[in-house]
């Protein structure tokens, strides 16, 4: 392994760690703070709501990431005319790839937020809100670290991916519970 790969995986283990922390101290905050401000419905059917609202604010990430792409399309010759006719400039290849990232992040969120939603009750439901937050810093620092290299957008991608995939384990684990449990939701 070369030492320009093995630096850089560091720095991409680094930031991804610091990620994580902020991740979780936001999930902190928001699960202490938030309720005060807001009362989170106890019916599954209000929950499903608020999961799937949140994901409309994920989903917008993704509406970003095609405008980005489309108007990048339409400002060259080589590009205008779409891949089909030849292979993309660098500018429509990193907003692709910055959309296809956004794409597979936001599946994952939004599938994660529904599950907890439909899991937990009362204020661990600030947690989906913050995740909406948390992901949408995170895309904003992918994108602007992307032109740059993998250790430059690694924060941002850990900020997208994290809140979403804690969810996700939280929503699996609450599921093992309420099997042993024998208390189907």
């Amino acid at each position: 392994m070369s030492s320009d790969l093995a630096t850089l995986q560091a720095t991409i283990r680094r930031r991804t760690t610091w990620a994580f922390g902020v991740t979780l101290l936001c999930f902190a905050l928001g699960f202490a703070v938030l309720p005060q401000f807001f009362t989170y419905p106890p019916q599954l059917s209000a929950r499903l709501a608020l999961g799937a609202q949140a994901g409309a604010f994920v989903l917008a990430w993704v509406l970003v990431g095609v405008m980005m792409v489309s108007l990048a399309r339409q400002r060259a010759q080589t590009d205008i005319g779409g891949e089909a006719f030849g292979s993309p400039s660098r500018e429509v290849a990193i907003r692709r790839a910055f959309l296809g990232n956004t794409l597979e992040q936001a599946i994952l969120t939004c599938g994660a937020m529904l599950a907890f939603a439909s899991l937990v009750e009362g204020d661990a439901l600030a947690l989906v809100p913050v995740t909406v937050m948390v992901f949408s810093l995170g895309r904003y620092l992918f994108w602007r670290g992307y032109p740059h290299g993998a250790g430059a957008r690694a924060f941002g991608m850990g900020l997208t991916l994290l809140p979403g995939a804690l969810l996700l384990v939280f929503a699996l684990l609450a599921t093992l519970w309420n099997v042993v449990m024998g208390m189907p939701r």
